[in-house]
């Protein structure tokens, strides 16, 4: 898949994922792999990002296997801008499904 489809909707992922329920870093990457190939190294940055922007909070829990885990937890302001890229998601994918449907011939 291309690399910069990817990049635009990798954000919107983990906003999703962590709408329904707090997670760490390494479940997202194994939830999100298994609809998109994408590598462990493009969500932590975006994590990183997202939590200084105040979208997450974060929090530290015990793991039976191993260290405690970097659990991120979306914040109201988190909330309120999953609920605008999603609108903005709707908005362009109809819009390019439009032009989708005008652009294939029939053959």
């Amino acid at each position: 898949m291309n690399v910069q489809f990817k990049k635009g909707v990798l954000e919107l992922c983990v906003l999703i994922l962590l709408d329904k329920q707090d997670r760490y870093g390494y479940e997202l990457v194994q939830k999100i792999s298994e609809k998109i190939a994408i590598s462990e190294g493009t969500v932590y940055p975006l994590l990183r990002r997202l939590t200084k922007e105040g979208y997450f909070t974060t929090y530290l829990k015990e793991s039976s296997e191993g260290p405690s885990r970097k659990y991120y937890q979306l914040t109201d302001s988190g909330r309120d801008f999953l609920h605008k890229l999603l609108q903005e998601w709707k908005e362009f994918s109809s819009g390019v499904n439009q032009l989708i449907k005008e652009g294939v011939r029939d053959e």
